[in-house]
């Protein structure tokens, strides 16, 4: 089965980490072109935008979004325009009407959206999802902290209004939050910390209901040093389940249950055939929801300017 055609839109830290190297590997995918205005990939064909891109290549018929947020909707619904399949990198956008109003485009053009969530795809996600399916759930905590400077080095564009912040990480968290748990969540309070040079937060907090009435309580941090953070904990009447290293390993009352190396990518890119070859649309808008719940409601605290 021929491989299919995909350009990346965006060459920053994210897709030449991830995206490249996951489609180089890829069985599904042949990496054909890419669109930057400020950079080129050696090997395939560049271009300043994805206008020129889809002219000049038109058997181009998929392309990866790994741009900024606050300028992925007109990408996208250019592309979507244009009968091609699109993959959002996350947060798939920079409000949930535009993310909305792109999934309909896609579905009047009969092509795939995929809007997706890189750590659902982690390997001990579905594991700790099957095994908290039938247990009481008393508390979850989440803690998430991670050092700016080092995934976001010199990214400015990630304290603009749109960039998230701290929920451009936090984010990832909520979408492992959403996933293993089936049901609604809802947000109760939020404290969001601003630097005083920022438009968006450094840190937060979050206390939201869970689907089967157990709190959630969310620590976000962009200012974290030495090992980083990324863990769910969650106490049931069966033990206590932790996810950690961003949902790469499960432990149940601290003996190992699943682990693997990091391969949501891989997973992402696997999903993403699937969907095209099934003509289907995926936009789950509940983790980016509850991050517009928090700025729309969190009390906003002001705290020293952040310092590159």
């Amino acid at each position: 089965m021929a491989k299919i055609k995909i350009a990346i839109v965006g060459l920053g830290k994210i897709a030449r980490d991830q995206h490249i190297p996951s489609l180089h590997s890829s069985d599904a995918f042949e990496l054909v072109a890419v669109a930057s205005p400020h950079g080129k990939l050696d090997g395939v064909p560049s271009f300043g935008d994805i206008e020129s891109l889809l002219r000049a290549m038109p058997d181009v018929t998929a392309v990866a979004l790994c741009t900024t947020p606050q300028v992925r909707y007109d990408i996208a619904r250019c592309a979507l325009r244009l009968g091609r399949h699109v993959l959002l990198e996350k947060p798939p956008g920079v409000t949930v009407s535009e993310v909305l109003a792109l999934a309909d485009l896609a579905k009047q053009r009969r092509v795939t959206l995929f809007a997706s969530w890189h750590s659902r795809h982690a390997r001990a996600v579905e594991p700790a999802r099957v095994w908290l399916a039938w247990r009481k759930i008393f508390k979850v905590t989440i803690t998430w902290k991670e050092d700016v400077r080092v995934w976001h080095p010199a990214q400015p564009w990630i304290w603009k209004a749109g960039g998230l912040g701290v929920f451009d990480p936090g984010i990832n968290a909520l979408s492992i939050l959403t996933g293993i748990f089936p049901g609604t969540f809802a947000l109760k309070s939020a404290e969001l910390s601003y630097p005083g040079n920022c438009e968006t937060p450094i840190a937060a907090r979050l206390s939201l209901t869970g689907p089967r009435g157990a709190m959630t309580h969310v620590e976000l941090d962009f200012l974290q040093t030495g090992p980083q953070t990324w863990d769910i904990d969650v106490e049931t009447d069966a033990g206590r389940l932790n996810l950690s290293m961003g949902g790469s390993m499960m432990t149940v009352d601290n003996r190992p249950v699943a682990t693997a190396p990091a391969t949501e990518y891989a997973n992402l890119y696997t999903h993403f055939a699937e969907l095209i070859r099934r003509g289907r649309v995926d936009v789950d808008i509940t983790p980016l929801q509850l991050v517009a719940d928090a700025f729309l409601c969190g009390r906003r605290v002001d705290v020293d300017p952040f310092v590159e």
